[in-house]
């Protein structure tokens, strides 16, 4: 029986394994095939310098502006910012677990290894985090990244929360005058 299984097994894969002739015409028949489609594609006239120069000036000056919108818009975000003293961010996370030993010697690691990359150890309990930078988006995080994934192979980008540089909060401000009084 096992003889017969074989056989027909042996005789499956070999008619599996058959070349396959290729049909149809050489290559070499359409090396030397050429096109002229000049006439299908698609042409525009060439503009002299001077509608460049009015159609260039007509949408900046034009209604279409939009800068003064864009202004208003982007210093409203800002002032919007400014009272918020947190915001969200990416940083490269080297080092994160309870060692509290381990941590230091990764952080005195970076010091010496990258002396350009600024880290920063923070201890949340129970554990230990070594940090390197402040990013807006992953984007940014990926090249300091990329450096540290070969010496430091637990290396990877995480979202975190910072504490905003220059935070003004309004409340304390009204505080603070009114003690003055």
């Amino acid at each position: 029986m096992k003889s017969i299984l074989s056989g027909v097994i042996l005789i499956i894969l070999l008619g599996s394994c058959k070349v396959i002739k290729k049909s149809g015409a050489d290559a070499d028949k359409y090396a030397s095939y050429q096109e002229d489609l000049s006439e299908s594609r698609i042409s525009f006239p060439a503009l002299d310098d001077q509608v460049k120069e009015e159609s260039t000036e007509a949408f900046y000056e034009g209604s279409l502006a939009i800068d003064d919108d864009l202004d208003y818009a982007m210093r409203r975000f800002v002032e919007k910012n400014r009272s918020e003293r947190y915001y969200s961010g990416y940083t490269v996370l080297v080092y994160s677990g309870v060692d509290r030993d381990a941590a230091f010697k990764t952080r005195n690691d970076l010091y010496r290894d990258f002396p350009e990359i600024k880290s920063e150890m923070q201890y949340q309990e129970p554990r230990y985090l070594v940090k390197v930078g402040k990013y807006i988006n992953r984007i940014e995080a990926q090249a300091n990244y990329n450096k540290l994934k070969e010496s430091f192979p637990m290396t990877r980008i995480i979202q975190d929360r910072f504490v905003r540089e220059g935070y003004e909060n309004p409340n304390e401000k009204v505080d603070n005058d009114q003690r003055e009084n």
